[in-house]
């Protein structure tokens, strides 16, 4: 059995070097990455969306490096902005921690979140390598 993702970039539909328009992932174990927002490991909030986007992404790896695997393996990221944020800023954020791992993802406006002052929250799908 193979544990590659596959891309899939369908003609018709725009190309982009952050994500992909789908993602087919092998039979096998899945790893649900709850929600991680932008807290260090004593639970503050960074300040900033800038800040809070890169340490919500340096969680995730964290979770996904407990499980045994690593973004080459996300199909999926979900990202929750609180409106009015400028998304621009936590693009690149990101890009600076996750790197050029390419994934299926989907970026929602919220009101706010559970957590006062929180900008961003990012949860993940990964396959777990056997």
């Amino acid at each position: 059995m193979t544990e590659k993702t596959i891309h899939l970039d369908p003609e018709g539909l725009p190309r982009n070097p952050a994500f992909t328009q789908g993602v087919i992932t092998p039979a096998g174990r899945l790893l649900h990455v709850g929600g991680q927002l932008g807290t260090d490991s004593a639970g503050n909030l960074l300040d900033g969306i800038e800040a809070q986007t890169a340490q919500a992404l340096r969680n995730v790896l964290t979770v996904l490096a407990a499980a045994g695997t690593g973004p080459e393996h996300v199909a999926k990221l979900t990202i929750y902005l609180v409106a009015g944020v400028d998304a621009q800023v936590g693009y690149a954020a990101s890009r600076e921690v996750w790197g050029d791992h390419r994934t299926a993802v989907t970026v929602v406006s919220t009101a706010g979140h559970a957590r006062p002052g929180a900008l961003v929250e990012i949860d993940a799908v990964a396959i777990v390598p056997e």
